[in-house]
């Protein structure tokens, strides 16, 4: 069993910062890439921010410059920091972790539960 715990959503005003972070427990043998999708009322599920094992990263366009994501491997954490909020961010925000479990040898996608983030303008 594996589980993602995300914390740290919350309502920010335009121009404010809020810093998501998750944790990946359970029988975990190995973690390819963790990141954050986002997900806002009538919208589909999109890539925010997504960084591999070896420290490489990729982020959506609309928050590159604003968005930085980071990760301990050591831990199975990453933390998503979130600094000059628009209205637009405004999303349930789901960590994600493609992963391979103790004892199999392919990797799959597992999901946290959400956390909202608001951004009021």
């Amino acid at each position: 069993q594996v589980q993602l715990v995300e914390s740290g959503g919350g309502l920010v005003q335009a121009g404010g910062s809020l810093r998501l972070s998750c944790a990946a427990s359970g029988s975990i043998g190995d973690i390819n890439a963790m990141g954050w999708y986002r997900q806002a009322p009538g919208k589909q599920r999109e890539l925010v921010a997504r960084i591999l094992s070896g420290g490489s990263t990729n982020y959506l366009d609309s928050v590159k410059g604003r968005f930085t994501i980071s990760r301990d491997n050591a831990k199975n954490t990453v933390t998503l920091q979130m600094n000059s909020l628009k209205p637009d961010d405004t999303a349930v925000y789901y960590c994600n972790a493609v992963l391979r479990t103790l004892g199999n040898s392919f990797y799959a996608n597992y999901w946290g539960q959400g956390t909202q983030v608001t951004v009021s303008s």
